[in-house]
């Protein structure tokens, strides 16, 4: 019973630390961000209105000749922040976050169209990622300066139609965050 015990503390000590992990992070969904969202401090060194700081993660198995895969479009609460916080920049920031979330679901279209090959899927898997990411970084640095950083009201209204459209035109990879598999017609040994 002692021992039992233990282990009933141990858990409880340990869900406030799995509790704050979670909360570090927002999975992309069709909720927008708010600034209470924004936890981290604005950089001194900066001069950007606001930071929106986002990832994609894929994680990924093979077994009985299946590659299964789940993907993640996150949001980070505690590298994010906003020096001047209106509902505009708010606006803009969460463009950053949709095209991450475009780039989440080419993932996955790309994933799903990869003919799986058990020899090679690490490395065919890992430039698959790295070239969707470089592209990622490519197209927010565009939204950046065909915007001008959201001062660009024109350019920044049209651009959060594009992003909207471009999540519609991806909608059918939207299921990412479940698992999916990809078979293998190859034989593993």
């Amino acid at each position: 019973m002692q021992s039992l015990n233990k282990i009933i503390v141990a858990v409880l000590f340990c869900l406030p630390l799995i509790v704050a992990a979670q909360d570090e992070s927002i999975q992309w969904t069709s909720r927008k961000l708010t600034w209470d969202d924004y936890l981290a401090k604005p950089s001194v060194s900066d001069e950007a209105a606001a930071i929106t700081s986002t990832g994609i993660g894929v994680e990924y198995i093979v077994r009985n000749n299946q590659l299964s895969y789940k993907i993640s479009c996150l949001f980070s609460k505690n590298k994010s922040w906003g020096r001047y916080r209106s509902e505009y920049i708010l606006s803009h920031e969460q463009g950053h976050f949709d095209i991450t979330e475009i780039y989440a679901r080419k993932l996955a279209r790309a994933i799903e169209e990869y003919e799986f090959n058990p020899k090679t899927y690490k490395s065919d898997l890992n430039s698959i990622y790295k070239l969707l990411m470089t592209e990622k970084e490519k197209y927010q640095e565009q939204y950046d300066h065909e915007t001008d950083y959201s001062r660009d009201r024109i350019n920044q209204g049209l651009w959060l139609q594009k992003i909207q459209s471009e999540l519609d035109e991806l909608k059918d990879w939207a299921n990412y965050g479940s698992e999916q598999s990809v078979e293998s017609t190859i034989n593993l040994p």
